[in-house]
């Protein structure tokens, strides 16, 4: 795979020197590159030379004079310029083997790349981890990375992720010990299987590998309607038990759903410390609910408008406090709409799987003046949901304006547009 440019940045050197999107970077100074790690490298210069292949087909070299970490205002259309890693495993919990058949197709890539984790934060488990692997991370003293650990069990390992070479987890993140390599932990949590006794072995391994483990996250499996191998779902007892073991350890967190199921408040944000797998939902409601004190609202608006937030089940919790603090301004009406999921079935509640479908069902016979909804519900840089409609789709079916929240950790886009609607702004706190 090239090093395909996907666009540039306006004003950048890349866009005064007419780099466009289809055209590829071939070289740097002579170097090829096999993802974002070698580009950003050989990037570290005052003097560079790109060899360019243009869209047109032609080659150009390009001499470039800049600051030494001055970006160039390239990117790219995949961070990772030759063959991805694939996943070797079959994880008796992994959601991608469960979907069925017609999504978008990049709901069913399974990467298992450690470039990936580096530079994007995915989760890989070092069940492909080599040599080469290991001599390029520690001689660019590259990290952190994100690792699904599951369980330190070998044996259990090998069988929940059906790979042999799965019982080497302890063994490479010792080697990440004392080559100070730090990482992000993850756990999987399935009941009956690796929560328990086993999550406390698997919790002391962790522990004694110190400040390597940067954060250790723990995440109920997910089930849906179209899984058929009898994997229970973390009910209430599980989730209460699961959340006073991660108790008792150092930098452990369990993701909001985690508290949800088990009935309990979510934890103030000294739990979560620096929010380090929010991604995981490890900390996104709290995030949200702070970041939402420190919104300036107005006092009132010029003439009624009403909201409604068609939100996921899992994020309810938070909407309901803004919606309960919004409705206190006069002339603004907020409801709150969790969208029940048909599709995946009720255990599914996260609002990057809500399909177009169930949200038509939720919200054609509201009545208000803007439907409000997360962007995670539509894939990155686009608005298609998961199902293949896209957004305008939407709008056409319901006959609904919609505000999309491009930033789901934050309201600041929505209450910049009542401050704008509004007669007297006012700084008084939120809750």
């Amino acid at each position: 795979m090239p090093a395909a440019v996907n666009s540039v940045i306006k004003n950048s050197i890349a866009d005064e020197l007419e780099i466009t999107a289809g055209d590829e970077i071939l070289s740097i100074d002579g170097n090829k590159m096999s993802d974002m790690i070698d580009y950003n490298f050989y990037c570290k210069s005052e003097f560079l030379t790109l060899e360019v292949k243009k869209k047109s087909g032609g080659i150009e070299e390009i001499e470039i004079e800049k600051d030494y970490d001055e970006d160039l205002g390239i990117v790219f259309e995949s961070a990772v310029f030759d063959r991805v890693k694939p996943c070797l495993n079959k994880c008796i919990f992994c959601f991608v083997d469960q979907q069925p058949k017609g999504l978008r197709e990049t709901l069913y890539v399974k990467d298992d790349d450690y470039r990936l984790s580096y530079l994007q934060g995915t989760y890989i488990t070092l069940t492909n981890f080599t040599e080469k692997d290991r001599e390029r991370i520690k001689r660019l003293h590259l990290g952190p990375f994100y690792v699904s650990i599951h369980t330190t069990n070998p044996d259990l390992r090998c069988k929940m992720l059906q790979n042999p070479n799965a019982g080497k987890a302890l063994e490479n993140l010792k080697w990440f010990r004392k080559n100070k390599i730090p990482f992000h932990a993850q756990i999987v949590l399935c009941p009956g299987i690796n929560d328990g006794k086993e999550l406390e072995r698997t919790l002391d391994d962790l522990a004694q590998l110190k400040n390597t483990v940067l954060s250790t996250a723990i995440v109920p499996v997910g089930v849906t309607q179209f899984r058929k191998d009898g994997l229970r779902r973390v009910d209430k007892k599980c989730a209460l038990q699961t959340i006073d073991i991660a108790s008792r350890y150092k930098r452990v967190c369990c993701s909001d759903e985690f508290f949800l199921i088990a009935e309990m408040d979510i934890p103030p944000k000294k739990y979560y410390g620096n929010f380090a797998q929010l991604d995981d939902g490890v900390g996104a409601i709290r995030l949200l609910i702070e970041d939402f004190k420190k919104c300036r609202l107005p006092e009132k608006l010029k003439t009624p408008v009403k909201f409604a937030f068609a939100t996921s089940y899992a994020a309810k919790y938070a909407i309901d406090k803004i919606a309960q603090r919004l409705n206190k301004i006069p002339n603004l009406t907020c409801s709150v709409h969790p969208v029940k999921s048909d599709y995946w079935g009720e255990d599914i509640t996260v609002a990057g799987l809500i399909t177009s479908k169930d949200l038509i069902k939720t919200v054609q016979n509201l009545e208000a003046d803007f439907v409000v909804i997360p962007s995670v519900m539509l894939r990155a840089y686009s608005e298609d949901f998961l199902d293949g409609k896209n957004l305008d789709y939407v709008k056409k079916v319901t006959d609904k304006k919609f505000f999309v929240v491009k930033n789901i950790y934050s309201m600041r886009e929505l209450t910049e547009y009542l401050r704008q609607s509004a007669t007297k702004l006012t700084t008084h706190p939120i809750f």
